[in-house]
């Protein structure tokens, strides 16, 4: 799976404007490279100038890309976590029901509190992570969702149950956050919406890998195959105990602590040369004086949240307006409760309910694997019109047969082709492009707070749609929740065209220059790369 991206890494299509954006991959006899020996001390630098000398060269790059997506991949394993959860828990809340003869109301609540409670983290999670750092603040957050899932693995009672939930949710709140911005702030400008969506692939995973716990653990006993299949999503927490002796700190982090020389330290391993290295050292410290300039004359981070001004203002209408639309077009309702969704088209028994639910983790994580190869290619903006459009078009038409084609052979059929196709829509574009676009477009000073805030709408959002679903449902039929859904996602196509803006290929510091610009957001917004001194110049 990631050999093909590992090697496309390096290499983008930015169309007429390539001349502007793209990193140009020279020669390697006509490039400067630094080496640096095993303690990371500078080595004399050397011309690549014979065949040897230029193989050395192209295997550098290779170790360097091969380390940066190894990072990705490791700063994601968090997201397992939210993505199993979400997965096992809607098969799960069948088997709760009957051990613990729970209400629909308590099966609302226990589904849907988890996203609000996450929202906990997400905002705690900006100041923790600046404070500790953003590689501790993923270790954090695995001990705490997995402290929540032992306890829901054990529960003897549904309060018991919600105590767990509560940890889970706070865990899962500090992950969401602070994954996207680790691996942004990690990765080279060419490859970071490609790297920045890995979360989102690890969610599809889990999701998937906890479809497939609900099916293969639901012959045993109900008072056991549910606590099974939650207990099973601990184990990811052992690898990523592991990937923290592996993984470094965030560069721009280090820079805010003035700990220079180790920030040069991660870039010389995530950079192809010095020259790129001093590049980006120079963005970094540049965007560091600015946020400390602010936290010196006591300027609030969330003060400046609160009281925006009009640039900082087009950020958070754009970060947490997609993060939004992301979950209030049911996307999340449609995972939980996609037994539900299969039993109104007609299908009867358990085993074959999880077994179409299979189906539909396995789409859903195949097209995201379809995002991350096109999304630095075709850019943000035109992946966001497939997927919306697309999801529109699904969302209508399982409405359409949920309320005239149920209990219908050829109904059943159709009913599982548009899930399938609703969350295929929604992975290859909105599903993991909004972490990409929430995670590049706030300022240093504000990223981390920004960044939290739009996971924070992103999590009220899920809860409020999942804990209402079996409710408004039972009111106006699960075809006709769908429908609403399908509304509320066309209307997410019009705030992509008015208010995401393309950031492909560019800096995050050049992103920054776009929303200073507000009348350019609609068309992307050229930015020279002059223009990020001009930014600097006028704050």
């Amino acid at each position: 799976m990631f050999p093909k991206l590992i090697n496309s890494i390096g290499v983008q299509e930015n169309g007429n404007d390539s001349n502007k954006y793209e990193r140009i991959e020279t020669y390697a006899a006509e490039e400067e490279i630094m080496l640096t020996d095993n303690n990371n001390n500078k080595l004399q630098p050397k011309m690549a100038k014979d065949e040897d000398d230029i193989v050395n060269v192209k295997n550098i790059r290779d170790d360097m890309r091969k380390y940066v997506v190894a990072c990705a991949i490791f700063a994601s394993l968090n997201s397992v976590l939210l993505g199993y959860d979400v997965g096992v828990m809607s098969g799960a809340i069948i088997f709760i029901q009957q051990d613990l003869k729970i209400t629909e109301t308590q099966q609302e609540i226990l589904v849907g509190i988890l996203s609000i409670l996450s929202l906990l983290g997400s905002l705690a999670g900006g100041k923790i992570s600046d404070t500790i750092g953003r590689k501790w603040t993923i270790a954090l957050a695995c001990i705490v969702f997995q402290s929540g899932a032992a306890i829901m693995a054990l529960a003897p009672s549904y309060q018991i149950l919600m105590i767990g939930r509560l940890l889970a949710g706070i865990g899962i709140g500090f992950g969401i956050m602070i994954s996207p911005v680790y691996i942004a702030e990690i990765s080279p400008s060419i490859a970071r919406g490609s790297l920045t969506s890995f979360p989102e692939i690890f969610i599809n995973l889990g999701i998937l890998l906890g479809y497939i716990s609900n099916y293969v653990f639901s012959g045993l006993p109900v008072h056991s195959n549910w606590r099974i299949m939650l207990g099973v999503g601990i184990a990811p927490s052992v690898f990523l105990g592991f990937a923290l002796f592996i993984i470094p700190e965030s560069p721009r982090w280090l820079v805010m602590q003035n700990r220079i020389e180790e920030a040069r330290t991660v870039l010389l391993k995530t950079c192809d040369n010095t020259k790129e290295v001093d590049e980006r050292l120079a963005e970094i410290q540049t965007a560091a004086r600015i946020a400390n300039a602010d936290k010196y004359k006591e300027k609030a981070v969330w003060l400046e949240i609160l009281n925006p001004s009009p640039a900082i203002k087009r950020m958070l209408i754009t970060g947490c307006g997609i993060q939004c639309f992301q979950q209030i077009s049911g996307i999340d309702a449609t995972v939980y409760y996609s037994p539900t969704i299969f039993k109104d088209a007609g299908i009867k028994g358990n085993t074959e309910l999880l077994a179409a639910t299979v189906a539909v983790g396995f789409t859903k994580t195949m097209f995201i694997l379809v995002a991350v190869f096109l999304i630095d290619k075709l850019g943000r903006k035109p992946l966001l019109y497939i997927s919306t459009i697309g999801m529109t078009i699904s969302l209508f038409c399982l409405s359409f047969t949920l309320t005239f084609l149920g209990d219908q052979r050829f109904g059943i059929g159709l009913a599982i082709l548009f899930v399938c196709s609703n969350v295929a829509f929604f992975s290859v574009g909105i599903g993991p492009i909004c972490w990409v676009v929430s995670s590049e477009i706030f300022p240093l000073r504000l990223r981390a707070q920004a960044s939290g805030l739009g996971a924070m709408g992103s999590r009220v959002s899920s809860g409020v749609i999942c804990m209402s679903f079996l409710t408004l449902s039972r009111a106006i039929t699960v075809g006709g929740t769908f429908f609403v859904f399908s509304v509320i996602s066309a209307l997410s196509v019009v705030f992509v065209h008015t208010c995401v803006p393309e950031t492909k290929g560019k800096s995050l510091e050049q992103i920054e220059m776009l929303f200073q610009k507000g009348s350019e957001l609609q068309v992307g917004g050229e930015i020279e790369m002059g223009d990020a001194e001009c930014l600097v110049q006028r704050q």
